[in-house]
């Protein structure tokens, strides 16, 4: 071991005695208050010592403030080199920075929000544009990186409308005429991101009496993703409007159970063709008229 190492782990003692200046600056770079017990001293080299306090501050639970002084060789006087406010063992930190593009969340955009897309972006790949250079309002073309490496970047709107006929706007009706399209990275992982919603091992297609390739409720789609995926249209099933895998299912199945037709009662059935005779007295034979002898009985009369 050297002798400067031996010497740098010795405190020195003027140094070590300026408690005193060591506060002031503390409460200099702070307030008074704030600043607590001195906790420490802490040679950092020759005539280099730092000098922690406690910190009462509310919101820096666990930091100290830590003010380095030193002194000049053969000098007497302490002079004050820096003034920070450190975290300790237990202190509170913020959590870690994350780059937007790692905390964006699916549904955070808001209307007016734009999403930049990488131009390295492994999600998608080189389309057809019908010339060899991208257009000039795509996010990989020379141009569009000029304005965006610019301070006064605007982006706008300048498509080129194709002229009616040429191959161009035959490709643009296909949907053929884009810079760049899904590659098969990106197709896999859209696949995979919905049938983790709405495919075979989500509870409800584990409780539906069939799936979705038998429902009549399912909308079919065109290309690749055709083949395992389609769009519900029951408006009282949970996936309504949404792309659902071929082996979902849940309890609005159209051929699940067909609900039987309400009972209706049969019409009445009227005779207009015959009258019925309506007595204003009954007659005497009818029963309903008691005769003179059950009325003498009742009365008491022989």
């Amino acid at each position: 071991m050297s002798a400067a190492t031996t010497r740098s782990r010795t405190p020195d003692r003027l140094c070590v005695e300026a408690v005193d200046l060591a506060r002031a600056a503390a409460e200099e770079a702070a307030y008074p208050g704030v600043v607590g017990e001195h906790t420490a001293a802490i040679a950092e080299g020759d005539r280099v010592v730092t000098h922690f306090f406690e910190c009462k501050d509310p919101g820096y639970r666990g930091w100290r403030w830590a003010v380095t002084v030193t002194r000049a060789s053969r000098a007497k006087n302490v002079t004050l080199d820096e003034t920070v406010l450190l975290p300790g063992d237990d202190a509170l930190l913020a959590p870690e920075w994350v780059p937007w593009s790692e905390r964006l969340r699916p549904g955070d955009m808001g209307p007016g929000d734009l999403l930049p897309t990488d131009a390295e972006d492994l999600r998608l790949e080189a389309g057809w544009s019908g010339e060899d250079a991208p257009p000039p309002n795509s996010v990989v073309s020379t141009e569009m990186a000029e304005l965006v490496e610019a301070e006064d970047a605007d982006v706008t709107d300048r498509a080129v409308v194709p002229v009616r006929g040429s191959i161009t706007s035959v490709a643009e009706e296909l949907g053929m005429r884009r810079a760049r399209v899904l590659s098969r990275y990106g197709l896999h992982s859209a696949a995979d991101r919905w049938d983790e919603s709405f495919g075979a091992k989500t509870p409800m297609a584990q409780a539906a009496p069939a799936s979705c390739v038998s429902c009549g409720f399912l909308v079919a789609i065109g290309g690749s993703l055709g083949q395992a995926f389609g769009i519900c249209a029951n408006e009282f099933g949970p996936a309504d409007g949404r792309l659902v895998s071929l082996s979902y299912g849940c309890g609005g199945h159209s051929e699940a159970a067909v609900m039987p037709k309400p009972p209706r009662p049969a019409p009445p059935v009227l005779d207009s063709m015959a009258s019925d005779e309506f007595h204003l007295r009954p007659a005497p034979d009818s029963g309903s008229v008691p005769t003179a002898d059950e009325l003498a009985t009742d009365l008491g009369h022989s």
